[in-house]
């Protein structure tokens, strides 16, 4: 049974439209989480609100938000006062453009969610809308107001349904340049740079995120398996830190022995001599070289032995 749709409204391009319901493609619900317990009891412990300034316990009922205009000070707002924002992107995701899905940049995705028909009576619109997307690598931009909050969604086709992806605005993404200006611009040498490709290479595989695994959660989940049962727990050395690095050439050199192989060398033309004639055959190494020498001292006619001279 599908979980209980996280936003309901209307899907709208042009004059069409049809009712819809969200749902997160993603969950963390799976994963190892734990509780604040008191040590002394053994009981879980609740969070209890306090007053700032009076150190006194506040009822839920008195809580409500507050923007700061000063030091201390606060401006009260009702949730009822922020739901009567009424803007058409509360109920609705009104498709504005169609752009390139290979031209929105990575940093700007947030959270995924499956976007399913809401009603028997909006299906045709609904595969409509999905179809005329299918097959033309672009992606749908609207509007929608999720936790009081209006944000871009991105719209794609996937399967029978749609995959809707919040977007960030570029308020929120911070500016590579602030992170990257200190790097330095090195040359890296072609011998490095093709030690680096080729291991590249070894390690290249298709995307199969059924290859993933959670390490830790495996071994937290073990962890907790044997606590329970109280079987000892040894405790592991701290992994060593990585030795810094003497030569990079070096564990360059030995990365690709222990992937396998190594790369081909690079053929640079060699340079010819004036009045200097092709040589029809490369030279080989010394062991190739001796090899061909052996069938011409084959051919060589043996020498007679010599004459012994006669006694007396």
């Amino acid at each position: 049974m599908a979980p209980r749709a996280y936003w309901k409204g209307y899907l709208k391009l042009s004059l069409v439209s049809c009712p819809i319901a969200l749902n997160p493609a993603t969950s963390s619900s799976e994963r190892v989480s734990f509780r604040q317990i008191n040590r002394k009891t053994g009981n879980r412990l609740r969070q209890q609100l306090i007053d700032d300034v009076t150190r006194e316990p506040v009822e839920p009922a008195d809580k409500c938000k507050g923007f700061e205009v000063g030091k201390n000070e606060y401006l009260p707002i009702e949730d009822e006062e922020l739901e009567s924002l009424e803007i058409e992107s509360n109920h609705t995701i009104e498709i504005d453009s169609f752009v390139p899905a290979a031209e929105i940049d990575k940093r700007f995705y947030d959270s995924p969610y499956y976007i399913v028909p809401n009603d028997k009576v909006g299906q045709e619109a609904f595969a409509v809308i999905r179809d005329a997307m299918k097959g033309k690598g672009m992606v749908a931009l609207g509007r929608v107001v999720m936790s009081k909050r209006e944000r871009v969604i991105a719209l794609e086709a996937l399967g029978k349904g749609l995959l809707g992806t919040t977007l960030h605005y570029p308020y929120e993404v911070r500016k590579a340049e602030e992170y990257f200006d200190e790097i330095p611009d090195l040359k890296v040498p072609t011998e490095m740079l093709k030690l680096a490709e080729h291991i590249l290479e070894t390690k290249a595989g298709d995307f199969d995120p059924s290859q993933f695994r959670d390490h830790y959660e495996e071994a937290l989940t073990e962890f907790l398996r044997k606590k329970q049962a109280h079987i000892p727990i040894a405790k592991k050395e701290p992994a060593a830190e990585p030795r810094n690095v003497i030569s990079l050439m070096d564990a360059l050199r030995r990365s690709v022995q222990a992937a396998g192989g190594a790369p081909a060398p690079s053929k640079k033309p060699r340079k010819r001599i004036e009045g200097q004639r092709e040589m029809l055959l490369p030279i080989a190494g010394k062991q190739l070289q001796k090899e061909a020498r052996e069938p011409r001292e084959a051919k060589k006619p043996a020498r007679a032995p010599a004459r012994q001279k006669k006694a007396g």
